[in-house]
């Protein structure tokens, strides 16, 4: 009677044993008398016990935080540079097979590939072109962790950290580019305002007229100032039609 009892009692655990159920996110990994027989799930997942042994995989995207890198810039200037590295299992039998710990190896490939891919770059560059570095990283993780079965789908930098020393060159370097668009800009001002001026003097010396209303309306102006002696010269080119008419008189 205690015979049966402990067959039943092995039986329904070796039953039990056997059952396996997966979640949404999750696969199992069949291996069966140690050769890889695929990937099965989600749901219920029946394991032959002593037979076949299951691994379970997450399919869920994992953030990864890449640790600050010490990186040297083509133009040589030394930087600490962290990333985050967005990647998930799309192939879970070459996650299991083809790498022992998937997680680690796409980190310290992640922190390689940081260094590398900015070394290659200025500095100007790293700050102001992150966007297109970002891309660059992620492609060649993405095709490195194809063959693990993984899918890096996205890679961003979160900080260039500078020592003070090059913090206080890139502000001079900032402050003597706006004055150089100062100086340009207020050259260009003064190039477009001698152009209308010269415009402006060749309308008026088309005709005599012209300038005499000019200098009226000057002379109007300087009465509206609040002063008791105004000194104001006389152009010659008013009195010129004045003179010739005298002339003809005589």
């Amino acid at each position: 009677m205690i015979y049966w009892g402990v067959i039943g009692a092995l039986t329904l655990i070796l039953l039990f044993s056997a059952i396996n159920i997966l979640r949404e996110y999750e696969r199992g990994v069949i291996f069966t008398l140690g050769r890889f027989s695929g990937a099965k799930g989600p749901g219920l997942i029946i394991v032959i016990p002593v037979i076949q042994q299951m691994v379970r995989v997450d399919l869920r995207t994992i953030v990864l935080d890449v640790p600050k890198q010490d990186v040297i810039s083509r133009d040589n200037v030394s930087v600490k540079v962290n990333a985050v590295v967005y990647f998930r299992i799309v192939d879970p039998g070459k996650a299991i097979i083809q790498v022992a710990n998937p997680f680690e190896a796409t980190s310290q490939l992640a922190q390689t590939t940081l260094r590398s891919v900015l070394g290659q770059h200025e500095l100007d560059e790293m700050l102001a072109e992150r966007e297109r570095l970002n891309t660059d990283v992620q492609q060649i993780l993405d095709s490195s962790t194809d063959v693990w079965g993984i899918k890096v789908s996205h890679v961003e930098i979160k900080h260039v950290d500078l020592d003070e020393t090059m913090i206080r060159a890139i502000a001079k370097q900032a402050e003597a580019e706006r004055t150089r668009r100062a100086k340009v800009i207020h050259a260009e001002g003064e190039k477009q305002a001698a152009a209308m001026l010269v415009e402006a003097a060749q309308l008026l010396g088309a005709d005599p007229r012209a300038i005499q209303l000019r200098y009226m309306q000057t002379l109007t102006e300087l009465g509206n100032e609040r002063s008791n002696t105004i000194v104001f010269p006389m152009p010659i080119d008013l009195l010129t039609p004045l003179v010739k008419k005298l002339g003809g008189s005589d």
